[in-house]
């Protein structure tokens, strides 16, 4: 295999002397032109529409897209099109000697180097010359000297290669030279008129399969080592980018360029390194790297080991082998100092900052050698240095982890919004492409922590509508992972199921993907189950999840929120405790998000509530009040109202939890919650009920508050209903049958109780 001629530049150079030679008319100038550009400097589209199978034609031209591609223009020459002289130009190309002259002639295409004592050349041929800096310029003078450099073997092979790329031409060919034969692309055979099946041919020319498929024109040299080197680093960059695996039909090109023959670059280690990395196969992950890195640093220098150590450092930590990931990355960053290699060194504390967020308990030596020093240290470190490097991307990644780090620990909003606006603004200026995923993600996760959910809706949709064809798929699936949990707190359950769905399919190939994906799936699915009241459901799809740990700390604390409701909705409020007060010691030993330890604490309150002391979980619900209104977690500061509602409600005091629950329920409503909603309206209902039981009988007010309480009861039972709540219905129409009772209507009774009764019957005909 060349390595950098092939037939179709042949072709190529061909097209190239003639528009030199002054044939192409100006109509057919901008065609041929963006034909050649569009092979010489081929664009690379950034979006994920597009198939990340590249063939080789992305890289070398059949002889049938040169035929496409000038068919249809007309040259100067009156009654020939450009295609009819093209081919001309390659037939005419009928010996090894040929050859060497049509290369021979090559610099007669090049402008000469600018010499002030030279004479104007007046003796060369009058045509259109290239700037030797041009991109056809640089493309000729480059095919000129390969050619030069070829031995004897390889420019014998380039020749034979040349017969079976123009030998589909050779009817069309006769057409226009009626003496063409079986036998012309020799012209040597075809003068002394020799058999081309005969002794002679075969020994010079073996068997030529000049029927041959593109297999056939793949083994015979239609692919140079560039052009693989080409293919191999955009499946490296659409791997790395996006995150995909590589597409089973290149794996199958590859496979079939391995068994031809071809010499393939060492960078196909690096990419079956990655692919079976993300395929969740890692000892041949380990091979592969390992020989890809040790083939490079021998063919050039030491200066890639940081990179070498960098790889295996992830590798590990995605392996699980947490403690070895973390001294690769140590010694990652110690040799990436020793050669001044910015990017890597910033990049590396980068991953060691985030992996220190996600498993805090790995970091414990590096934290007391002060490598990092405190986070906030950390992350101004980081921001200094990736403005040094001009490292906008990290930049980017820094900000928004800033921003994440203030919520986290509960401080100001507006800080963390201001970081948020300018990585925005970085976004913007820089245009890092490849950021609006975590940028967007964070805009939804703040709003959606204010109460706002609508407009945390709106950026998920924003960015699946805009963004997501040039962001990564794992940002992509977080977000549609989150959007269907949002379509999932208003009750739209199918929805959420299909938008679930929509998750491309070539993306989950990746193990890691494939398992988050799985992981938040399964999670909807058994929240659906505890509202159905699908408890032996819920607990096979509890066992999958938790046998299957997914190393995300988020998703990690909802399997072990949704096992404590589970307990709660069989009455074990003695287990949920014991569970939850674990996790709360947990959450407090790693520092956790404080949204996640305040859900916790008001879950706790419920607890002591559902189990008949609603007193003790007092203390609990108002110290998360009061932590959730200082940090702006508006969804919890209004479920921990609710659950100090429900404390006064037990001493008596109705007419406070009326006016507390209404006073936060407006904005409640916002959050577009509907259990957090539906719990709302059944404590005020309650304190309703309650104010009309110590109104005196048959009053004016006794019947306004039992009328309210309905209301309520009525709202309540909604909200149950669009999350499919069978127990809040349940609860719903008992109070509502017990309403109606008190009040002597035993026909409105009746019907509630029939309704109570179907609900009952629907839930177990769907179990």
């Amino acid at each position: 295999m060349s390595r950098h001629l092939t037939p179709s530049k042949i072709g190529l150079l061909a097209l190239i002397r003639l528009y030199s030679d002054g044939v192409v008319p100006s109509s057919a100038t901008i065609p041929v032109l963006s034909f050649l550009i569009s092979y010489l400097l081929p664009v690379r589209s950034k979006t994920s529409q597009e198939d990340d199978s590249v063939s080789r034609d992305g890289f070398t031209v059949s002889i049938q897209k040169l035929q496409s591609a000038t068919i249809s223009h007309a040259s100067v020459i009156p009654g020939r099109t450009i295609w009819d002289l093209l081919l001309k130009q390659l037939w005419s190309i009928n010996s090894l000697d040929a050859l060497h002259a049509f290369f021979d002639e090559l610099p007669l295409l090049l402008e000469k180097p600018f010499d002030a004592n030279a004479d104007p050349p007046d003796s060369r041929p009058k045509r259109m010359l290239f700037p030797r800096n041009s991109p056809l310029g640089a493309f000729v003078r480059r095919s000129q000297l390969e050619f030069t450099r070829l031995q004897f073997h390889d420019g014998s092979n380039l020749w034979k290669s040349l017969i079976i790329y123009r030998a589909p031409t050779l009817a069309v060919w006769k057409r226009r030279n009626p003496a063409a034969g079986p036998s012309s692309y020799d012209s040597n055979l075809q003068a002394a008129s020799f058999d081309p099946t005969g002794t002679l041919s075969n020994l010079v020319y073996g068997n030529l399969p000049l029927n041959s498929s593109k297999d056939g024109i793949l083994k015979h040299g239609n692919t140079s080592t560039d052009d693989m080197e080409k293919l191999l680093d955009y499946q490296v960059s659409r791997m790395q980018r996006p995150g995909n695996r590589v597409p089973q039909a290149m794996q199958s090109q590859l496979r079939a360029m391995a068994k031809s023959g071809l010499i393939i670059p060492s960078v196909a280690s690096y990419v079956h390194f990655l692919d079976a990395w993300k395929s969740g196969d890692y000892p041949s992950s380990f091979d592969s790297l390992h020989r890809y890195f040790d083939y490079t640093m021998q063919s050039r220098d030491r200066s890639l080991y940081q990179y070498a150590l960098l790889n295996l450092a992830i590798l590990q930590a995605d392996f699980g082998c947490f403690s070895e990931a973390v001294t690769a990355m140590q010694e990652t960053v110690a040799t990436a100092r020793e050669n001044h290699d910015m990017p890597c060194l910033n990049y590396s504390l980068s991953w060691l900052y985030q992996f220190g967020r996600t498993h805090p308990e790995e970091m414990v030596e590096i934290q007391k050698k002060g490598v990092l020093g405190s986070e906030k240290e950390a992350l101004s470190f980081l921001k200094a240095k990736a403005k040094e490097s001009n490292m906008w991307t990290l930049l980017s990644t820094t900000l928004l982890s800033e921003a994440k780090l203030l919520l986290s620990n509960g401080d100001n909003v507006t800080q963390a919004f201001e970081s948020i606006v300018k990585a925005s603004h970085l976004n913007v200026t820089k245009n890092i492409t490849e950021g609006y995923g975590g940028l967007m993600l964070m805009q939804s996760s703040i709003f959606d922590r204010l109460g706002v959910g609508c407009q945390a809706w709106s950026y998920c949709e924003l960015f699946l509508q805009c963004y997501a064809g040039q962001s990564p798929s794992e940002d992509v699936i977080q977000i549609q992972c989150k959007s269907a949990y949002m379509l999932a707190r208003k009750g739209r359950w199918e929805e959420a199921i299909s938008r679930m769905d929509e998750v491309d399919h070539e993306a989950l190939r990746t193990l890691r993907y494939q398992q988050f994906w799985i992981t938040n799936l399964g999670i909807l699915k058994l929240h659906r189950h505890l509202h159905r009241d699908e408890l032996d459901a819920g607990d096979h799809v509890l066992a999958q999840l938790q046998a299957a740990p997914t190393g995300v700390p988020e998703l990690q604390y909802s399997i072990s929120i949704a096992e404590i409701q589970l307990h709660m909705r069989r009455g074990d409020y003695t287990h949920a405790l014991g569970l939850l007060e674990q996790l709360l010691t947990d959450l407090n030993q790693q520092e956790a998000d404080i949204f996640q330890r305040l859900k916790a604490m008001v879950l706790k309150a419920r607890i002591y509530d559902e189990a008949g002391v609603p007193q003790k979980g007092f203390s609990v619900a108002l110290r998360a009040a009061s932590l959730a209104h200082k940090a702006r977690l508006l969804p919890v500061l209004w479920e921990a109202v609710g659950a100090i509602g429900r404390v006064l409600i037990s001493m008596k005091e109705f007419g406070a939890t009326v006016r507390l629950i209404e006073n936060v329920l407006p904005q409640a409503l916002e959050c577009e919650d509907c259990d957090l909603a539906a719990y709302l309206f059944s404590c005020l209902a309650d304190g309703h009920m309650g104010m009309a039981g110590q109104a005196n009988g048959g009053s004016l007010q006794r019947k306004e508050k039992l009328t309210k309480a309905l209301e309520a009861l009525d709202r309540a039972f909604e909200e149950f209903s669009r999350i499919e709540d069978i127990r809040g219905q349940c609860e719903m129409m008992a109070k509502k049958a017990t309403i109606m009772h008190r009040n002597g209507d035993s026909v409105l009774a009746n019907d509630c109780a029939a309704k109570y009764l179907d609900i009952k019957a629907a839930a177990k005909v769907q179990e």
